[in-house]
């Protein structure tokens, strides 16, 4: 059964290693577990419904509960506290596109605002209710989760929007196909959502983005049904999927979706490199990006982040050899790990591998093979239930992440931890922070920083700890020309920051075309844009 107040499956748990408790009172001082509140209790406090009785839609108190947040840091506060300011007044789990307008209908009529839900995997607040006068419908739209048709020669297979991760890799597999698309959240995130929030999978640099891989499909909106045919280019006039793409259910529910598929890979291995230091791994990667080798992911990890996840992992004897043996090779604590994943042919892995680890050996980096990226390849999507663990032991962890040029990289990752570092020293609440590039391209790289803080015993403390931890180290992407967001959207937490990137000019044309799809402003109100026109 999925955790309510946290993340995945209540049956899965992250432990850690025996000295973990210690590690963690090391990085960020010591923890303070919290009492949680209890479901029923939370379920008692959910509000009477506003919305008219309807066969489609669900007012228990449950379900509306389990729609009223996501997974960022905040979300987890108040489920975690209790302290929920906003619920849905019913949830609709829709079969086909007739109950969606159906359902669009029924809330012009009532004056309901709507907001599509795919997995509920948001970390930005995508799908949260925010607090007014309207009465708030959530769409559900796992239901709609089908394989619709498949295109051999082309390639191509259309779904549901409403399908998950590991359901369309399935039925994708048993044509032997795949998608490729697997960012951390792949157990629980939807296609739909993928494309709403323009996500990037781990291994994007083979397979692409989701705007690489969005062909096509169907919107629903209130002014309109909007179809999106996957032409293979085209000159005629802008592309109108580039308005899907990232609208984060401003415009409409995305209901179908067309997709570039990929043959399953004859062979891939994951590899695991070690550089005496960041920056020669970074020369490195950007070596390897920029010759256009046939790579499928890059993953560099800062020297902290590097200690940080050796100390994690265990494996005491294991990680002591190889510390050992890189000492030999003149690698000691500033050591930068590098994970290299090659997937496709035989002879395409056997020569992307030969290259890959020759530029690295130049820069040099020690090859250590195959078991770190086995490791980590098993483990990928386990990662976030570590916070479940964290949290138990007083913990809060978060992320953020952005994307800069190659010449900007060094810069924007130092002010970024220095500002999460030194943000909360009026509180002397230690910050533990640490950070690796994860998408390559040969302009530039994202950079992925994790921070670690304790909680405190009030949860609007806690709250606030965060609010001071996002806004300072999210003025320091903005100060250095960095996007707000990478491969999580903007959702509410990003939304002030928005027009630095966009312009005046840029959020007016958001708004006009929203506008245009959404005449009343019933969609998803309050996401993306910070101000409502």
């Amino acid at each position: 059964m999925r955790r309510w107040n946290g993340w995945g499956d209540n049956t899965v748990e992250y432990p850690l290693p025996e000295k973990g408790p210690k590690l963690l009172r090391k990085m960020a001082g010591a923890g303070v577990p919290q009492q949680d509140a209890k479901l029923e209790t939370v379920v008692g406090s959910v509000p009477n419904s506003r919305l008219a009785s309807h066969p489609l839609i669900s007012d228990d108190p449950l379900e509306r509960l389990c729609h009223a947040r996501g997974q960022s840091l905040p979300d987890w506060i108040a489920l975690r506290s209790g302290r929920i300011k906003a619920f849905p007044d019913g949830v609709a789990h829709p079969m086909d596109n007739d109950e969606i307008v159906e359902l669009l209908r029924y809330a012009d009529r009532v004056g309901a605002q709507l907001i599509p839900y795919g997995g509920g995997t948001s970390v930005v607040g995508h799908i949260n209710p925010v607090a007014g006068d309207r009465p708030v419908l959530t769409i559900d739209l796992r239901r709609l989760n089908q394989l619709e048709r498949f295109d051999d020669k082309s390639q191509l297979a259309t779904f549901g929007a409403g399908v998950s991760g590991p359901e369309l890799e399935a039925q994708l597999r048993a044509l032997g196909f795949t998608l490729g698309h697997f960012p951390q959240s792949f157990e629980l995130s939807t296609l739909g959502g993928w494309i709403a929030t323009r996500s990037t999978g781990q291994q994007s640099l083979g397979y692409g983005r989701i705007e690489d891989l969005f062909r096509g499909g169907t919107v629903i909106s209130p002014a309109g049904v909007l179809e999106l045919f996957p032409h293979p280019a085209s000159a005629a006039g802008p592309d109108l999927r580039q308005l899907v793409l990232g609208s984060e259910g401003r415009m409409g529910i995305i209901t179908k979706a067309t997709v570039r598929t990929s043959p399953l890979p004859e062979k891939e291995e994951f590899h695991a490199v070690f550089f005496p230091d960041f920056a020669q791994g970074q020369t490195a990667v950007r070596q390897m990006v920029q010759a256009r080798l046939p790579l499928s992911m890059l993953r560099l990890s800062t020297a902290i982040e590097t200690t940080t996840t050796l100390a994690l992992a265990g494996h005491e004897k294991v990680i002591g050899m190889l510390e050992q043996g890189l000492s030999l090779r003149r690698i000691g604590d500033e050591k930068s790990m590098l994970l290299i994943g090659f997937t496709g042919n035989e002879s395409v892995v056997k020569s992307s591998r030969k290259k890959a680890l020759s530029i690295a050996h130049r820069h040099k980096g020690v090859a250590v093979g195959q078991q770190f990226g086995k490791q980590w390849h098993k483990g990928r999507f386990r990662t976030p239930y570590l916070r479940n663990t964290l949290w138990e032991q007083g913990y809060a962890l978060d992320t953020l992440e952005t994307a800069v040029v190659w010449d900007d990289v060094d810069s924007t990752l130092k002010e970024i931890e220095t500002a999460l570092k030194t943000a909360l020293y009026d509180t002397e609440t230690r910050v533990h922070v640490f950070t690796h590039l994860s998408h390559f391209y040969p302009e530039g790289a994202s950079i992925y920083t994790t921070y670690m803080y304790g909680l405190s015993q009030d949860p609007d403390e806690t709250l606030q700890r965060w609010h001071t931890l996002k806004s300072t180290a999210s003025q320091a992407i903005v100060k250095n020309k960095g996007t707000i967001s990478h491969q999580h959207g903007v959702g509410l937490d990003h939304a002030r920051f928005l027009e630095k990137e966009k312009g005046e000019l840029g959020i007016k044309v958001l708004a006009d075309m929203m506008h245009c799809f959404d005449p009343h402003g019933i969609m998803n109100p309050g996401k993306l844009l910070a101000k409502e026109t």
